[in-house]
């Protein structure tokens, strides 16, 4: 597939029509390459019980290329983001269970993601948009330190076989 560009690729919020089972399917896939690695993230082995709980915890949006799902990212304000010191800060926003299809992983659309979720932070009066990922992970680490994001602290969470990476982006009304 060609590299998207944003004549080709929507985003749009999750709607309830929208297939859990193959939302689950997408982010299994999608972290194929790190449980390959060894590393448990929820969305390596989660439900679709739990994907639809993990959905319900924020704004969950969705890149879509010829009208099929390729991509997601979870939006969660500042109001929604909590958990560990930095994530309990009142201007701090958060995304989690984000997912490109393997043979996209790449060529732009998680970029893209990524640039909607910060723009959603801005516009919900977020001043960090923030994320953890796995330490081990030093590909994921490398690419959102290229995005501007900077390194927080660690986090172990209980539901994860490795330590946590906590990284952070100031945010400025003219992205």
């Amino acid at each position: 597939m060609t590299r998207p560009t944003s004549s080709t690729l929507v985003i749009r919020p999750w709607m309830e029509t929208d297939s859990i089972n193959e939302m689950t399917a997408l982010l299994h896939r999608a972290y194929g390459g790190l449980a390959r690695m060894g590393l448990r993230f929820m969305a390596t082995h989660q439900s679709d019980e739990v994907t639809a709980k993990r959905i319900a915890e924020g704004q969950c949006f969705v890149g879509l290329i010829d009208g099929k799902i390729c991509g997601t990212i979870l939006f969660k304000n500042a109001s929604q983001t909590k958990g560990c010191a930095w994530y309990d800060q009142p201007e701090v926003s958060s995304i989690a269970q984000f997912g490109v299809e393997p043979d996209l992983q790449a060529k732009g659309l998680g970029r893209q993601l990524i640039a909607f979720a910060e723009r959603q932070a801005i516009a919900s009066g977020a001043r960090e948009l923030s994320l953890d990922t796995a330490e081990p992970a030093t590909h994921l680490v490398d690419w959102y330190t290229r995005l501007g994001y900077r390194f927080i602290g660690h986090e172990q969470w209980s539901h994860t076989n490795y330590r946590s990476v906590m990284l952070s982006k100031a945010l400025s009304a003219g992205l």
